[in-house]
């Protein structure tokens, strides 16, 4: 069986931004990608109503799992309604068991609005309660033991709420990827009008572009890049264990290193 890499965020699209380009390097590895967005986008829209909106968001996000080839997981909250909860956290868990990922790529925990830091902080416990048999979750699944390494990526703007840059440890070049990865964010098409209007992104192409460019200038290689932060060992894995890299060892660097 490959390994497999799971990567949970919070809206449609949001993977799309800071992580697509990360998932095919891993897929060209030979990891077995996981995608899924814990909301349902249903707020994503100033002319539809929140039904309609999270239909066409979901057939948008299962297009883009398909052209990454990944396997897509069903949201389970509305835009907004990501709390950390007992019950979405055992939803989560039994999620995260069931798939039982090497890599967990999740939002950066200091992030400009309150979905992405909840979805962060879901996703991260949950990987801490895989190995937990005395922790309900639902539905039933049993508790696992492997290693699982957690990453965030760059916050949205790649600087945190009090607006200073947060700077990655580890790039992943995405150079030559970049119109792959626009191409899978053009599946969200029902973003633009929205992106324009709620948060001036005049282009939300274009601006994934930018903060791709803003984080390869940190690099002393790349044109484009995707950051990433390791989360603690402690609970997920040895301290040594760091799968993102030795998988990308051929398209990373580690900031600080030559």
């Amino acid at each position: 069986m490959p390994d497999r890499v799971f990567a949970i965020v919070a809206h449609p699209d949001d993977i799309e931004f800071v992580m697509s380009g990360t998932l095919m390097r891993l897929k060209e590895a030979g990891y077995e990608l996981h995608y899924m967005t814990i909301a349902n986008g249903c707020c994503g829209s100033t002319d539809m109503d929140a039904a309609t909106t999270a239909r066409i968001r979901r057939e948008e996000s299962i297009a883009a799992a398909e052209f990454l080839g990944a396997t897509f997981h069903e949201s389970i909250t509305n835009d907004l309604e990501i709390f950390y909860d007992h019950s979405t956290l055992m939803t989560m868990s039994s999620i995260v068991r069931k798939v039982r990922p090497r890599i967990l790529l999740v939002h950066s925990p200091q992030d400009y609005m309150e979905d992405h830091e909840n979805a962060c902080r879901l996703a991260v416990s949950a990987a801490f309660i895989r190995c937990i048999p005395n922790y309900p979750v639902q539905p039933p699944q049993p508790a696992t033991n492997q290693d699982v390494a957690v990453y965030h990526a760059q916050p949205h703007g790649n600087r945190d709420p009090l607006r200073n840059p947060v700077v990655p440890e580890l790039v992943v070049d995405v150079t030559d990827l970049m119109d792959r990865k626009s191409e899978a964010l053009s599946l969200h098409a029902s973003q633009q009008k929205w992106l324009d209007q709620s948060q001036g992104m005049n282009s939300y192409v274009q601006t994934m572009h930018d903060l791709n460019r803003e984080v390869g200038r940190l690099s002393p290689r790349y044109e484009y890049a995707e950051g990433w932060r390791r989360h603690s060992h402690l609970g997920f894995s040895s301290e040594d264990v760091d799968p993102l890299y030795e998988a990308l060892a051929d398209h990373a660097t580690h900031l600080g290193s030559s």
